[in-house]
């Protein structure tokens, strides 16, 4: 069957170990049903209906979104994508099933093979050169180019991990803080009035104290891939930045011990951590 035969009108199509029944709207994995909201399995329906053609981004809206809907069609469109890859174990940077081409949009890569009533199903197969991933190195950088922040996409565990190392890091910072805050308090008497000494002490406790439970929600939720932690992330970020820019701030209580200048350069590098973290989960999600 050639790759111009149009497959939306078949029942059943294999790719891999997947098996996407489109009357019934389901994806299956060896037998077993994989969950997959309608709004992303219409999308992967989409892709399916044109193995090793581009489907771009205009075509999915006109599609799947109709025109009096108002919706923000960009992030529903990646969040549905996310999810396809979720679900199949996909990955944007490394693709083994639906390849993204940047401002563009996608295009179904893996052999997709079409149960007709007949017991032998057809093979589709997309452009050699495009499922080998050995055409032009231009073609390869697009693959891997972020929708919306135009940057290579990187595999989502490298994200995730990173992510989640730094809220340890932050955990840490937290815990150390109230174990020797005896420590803190004595510093910040040596060089402020003991009414902004006691405050600072007391602003280390309330942030530390609030800190401690973020973390470890902001820890779980990536280890066990919330999928709706991008959503959640960005209406917690207004909580999450100015904690994040006041703990930056504390290496400034050691430079007796470690110098003016490797605290200043901490905390240069503590003020970026918060938008380094809605960043990587915005890589991730």
């Amino acid at each position: 069957m050639s790759t111009s035969e149009p497959v939306a009108d078949h029942r059943l199509l294999r790719f891999g170990l997947f098996q996407v029944d489109l009357r019934a709207g389901e994806l299956r994995k060896d037998g077993n049903r994989i969950r997959l909201q309608e709004q992303p399995f219409q999308v992967l329906a989409a892709l399916l209906s044109q193995p090793g053609e581009i489907v771009t981004r205009d075509e999915l809206r006109e599609r799947l979104w109709s025109a009096d809907t108002f919706v923000d069609f960009d992030h529903s469109l990646n969040t549905a994508m996310n999810k396809i890859r979720e679900a199949l174990g996909d990955s944007a940077s490394n693709p083994r099933f639906i390849e993204t081409l940047a401002k563009r949009g996608y295009r179904f890569i893996a052999p997709v093979q079409v149960n007709r009533d007949a017991p032998n199903p057809a093979a589709v197969n997309p452009r050699p050169e495009v499922a080998q991933f050995s055409g032009n190195s231009d073609l390869r950088e697009e693959m891997v180019m972020h929708q919306e922040l135009e940057v290579p996409l990187p595999r989502r565990t490298i994200t995730r991990r990173l992510f989640g190392l730094i809220q340890v890091m932050y955990l840490v910072f937290y815990l150390v803080a109230l174990f020797h805050w005896v420590g803190i308090d004595r510093v910040a008497d040596s060089f402020a009035p003991g009414w902004l000494a006691t405050t600072m002490v007391m602003t280390v406790w309330l942030t530390a104290l609030v800190g401690i439970p973020l973390r470890l929600y902001l820890i779980s939720s990536v280890a066990f891939d919330h999928r709706r932690f991008g959503d959640n992330f960005q209406r917690l970020f207004v909580l999450i930045l100015p904690l994040d820019l006041l703990w930056a701030t504390a290496p400034l209580l050691l430079i007796p011990q470690i110098g003016i200048g490797l605290a200043f350069a901490a905390t240069a590098a503590l003020l970026y951590s918060p938008f380094s973290e809605r960043t990587l989960v915005r890589l991730a999600y």
